[in-house]
């Protein structure tokens, strides 16, 4: 979803339209992981909070960790 090359997950607020939004998106050989708060353009540049490398397998597994880990709650 998103631009092209890139993944976006959101998590709902309670606020419609809203969202927390978390991207990962191609940087060279890895995807650079960022966090929009709610009301953040999506277009610009979010808080960078990691990156994942790897084989597609691989990706996956370390973007389900940062997303397990992320206190949305706490992320303000």
């Amino acid at each position: 979803m998103g631009r092209s090359g890139q993944i976006m997950a959101t998590s709902d607020t309670g606020d419609i339209g809203h969202p927390w939004v978390v991207t990962a998106e191609r940087a060279g050989r890895s995807m650079r992981v960022s966090l929009y708060r709610p009301g953040d353009d999506v277009e610009l540049e979010g808080d960078v909070i990691g990156e994942i490398s790897g084989n597609p397998r691989e990706m996956g597994r370390q973007l389900r960790v940062f997303l397990e880990e992320l206190d949305l709650n706490d992320a303000s």
